[in-house]
């Protein structure tokens, strides 16, 4: 093959960080509007955390998703709890898209997934 190198190789030579999701990142028609692909996902589980639900007041997050009710972490400290979901690979410029989509009310934060690796997850502000 000539010319430019192809989708596959151009992402593999971007470097990429994980993110745990356990939400609407996990929805694939959301990624290809937010990031024009389909994330490459493997399960995993947050272990210490349960989720609960928290009312967002923001037209940007509820015109994308169609809701007013967004998941979100709540630590336990717990070994037992666990969160399933999935381990997203993002590049830096898809993690200003996801940081963006997450709203004010998110931070980005570290976490050691049940895999034992590490990963960023949004844990309300």
């Amino acid at each position: 093959m000539t010319g430019s190198a192809d989708y596959s190789e151009h992402m593999a030579a971007e470097p990429e960080e994980l993110l745990f999701s356990y939400a609407e990142l996990r929805d694939p028609q959301l990624q290809l509007d937010m990031f024009g692909r389909v994330l490459p996902a493997e399960p995993d589980t947050l272990p210490g955390y349960t989720v609960d639900y928290v009312e967002i007041d923001d037209i940007r997050f509820n015109d994308r998703t169609g809701r007013t009710v967004h998941p979100h972490l709540r630590p336990t400290g717990n070994t037992r709890d666990k969160v399933l979901g999935a381990l997203l690979r993002l590049t830096p410029e898809e993690f200003v898209a996801a940081d963006e989509f997450e709203v004010a009310m998110f931070r980005r934060v570290r976490v050691t997934l049940g895999s034992g690796r590490e990963a960023w997850v949004y844990l309300t502000a």
